[in-house]
């Protein structure tokens, strides 16, 4: 019994620390984006960066510059890394100077979430166009 209550209690926190990992509805992650780029086929010019969870499943994210009131929504999709995440940060693939965000990362959790490729970055891959990924840190808010 005692140990039935045991892996109860270690499965409700292992649950609660996943949860907490993960980017809330009331919270929203902001970043100084010092580059424009594109992010669900629309370009969002540099400036101060919002994002939050859009739909109770976490499926869609809204992505905000409050400072020139530009604003889209993303499908974006969950996946896992092998190793939890040292900061919260943006991360965007680099074609020359075209930067596409492809990635949100959370800190202390190996769970991120991943934007579909654009179409514009989709034919600069195609062309072997190289490559660079590009890191922004970002604070949880």
């Amino acid at each position: 019994m005692k140990n039935a209550w045991l892996k109860v209690a270690t499965l409700l926190m292992v649950l609660s620390s996943l949860a907490a990992a993960q980017l809330g509805s009331s919270s929203k992650l902001t970043a100084q984006v010092p580059f424009d780029f594109m992010a669900a086929n629309k370009i969002v010019p540099a400036g101060e960066l919002a994002v939050r969870v859009a739909t109770m499943d976490g499926k869609i994210l809204s992505i905000d510059n409050t400072e020139v009131n530009v604003g889209l929504f993303s499908s974006v999709y969950r996946e896992e890394s092998k190793q939890a995440a040292s900061h919260y940060s943006l991360v965007f693939n680099r074609y020359g100077d075209r930067y596409f965000l492809s990635e949100i990362r959370l800190e202390g959790s190996n769970i991120f979430y991943r934007l579909p490729e654009s179409k514009a970055a989709a034919e600069l891959r195609a062309n072997n166009v190289s490559a660079m990924q590009d890191i922004v840190l970002a604070s949880l808010r």
